[in-house]
């Protein structure tokens, strides 16, 4: 489960909006050192970011709460949304030039069909599975976040 914390600012319904402050996940990742994410990350010096969930524990606006979401769920809206539609346009890409017999245009639009039916197709899959994919909210921290206690001036 990977999880991120926030801050409710409105509850509608049973649903609550959660803001969050992403900042980088790479102190905590083995493979901080070779990738983009990073970099990325330091650009654009943390975002804040706006998430309607389920209001799932009766969260109310100024408390500090936990998403989640699985593992799978995240790698498998990965794979939708980026691997299906470029898994389609290679596959449309090469069908176009066999069938043309090397036609480099039909191979282009093949390739530019073959994506726009993977985000088609991709959109439709996703709302077919709509739940798998949103986060949860797992849980009200009773401890703001970054209000640890230092126990140094007490010896």
């Amino acid at each position: 489960m990977i999880t991120e914390t926030g801050k409710v600012v409105a509850v509608s319904g049973q649903h609550a909006w959660v803001q969050t402050i992403r900042i980088s996940a790479c102190q905590s990742c083995s493979a901080r050192n070779g990738c983009g994410q990073k970099l990325l990350a330091s650009a654009t010096g943390g975002r804040a970011n706006q998430v309607r969930v389920v209001n799932s524990v009766n969260a109310c606006v100024g408390q500090d709460v936990t998403l989640g979401i699985d593992e799978d769920a995240l790698l498998g809206a990965s794979m939708l949304v980026y691997a299906l539609p470029l898994l389609l346009m290679v596959v449309l890409s090469v069908a176009g030039h066999q069938v043309s017999g090397g036609n480099d245009f039909v191979s282009m639009v093949g390739a530019g069909a073959g994506l726009a039916f993977g985000f088609y197709a991709s959109r439709k899959l996703q709302h077919r599975k709509a739940g798998r994919y949103e986060p949860r909210l797992l849980r009200i921290n009773r401890i703001p976040a970054g209000a640890a206690s230092h126990t140094d001036s007490l010896t």
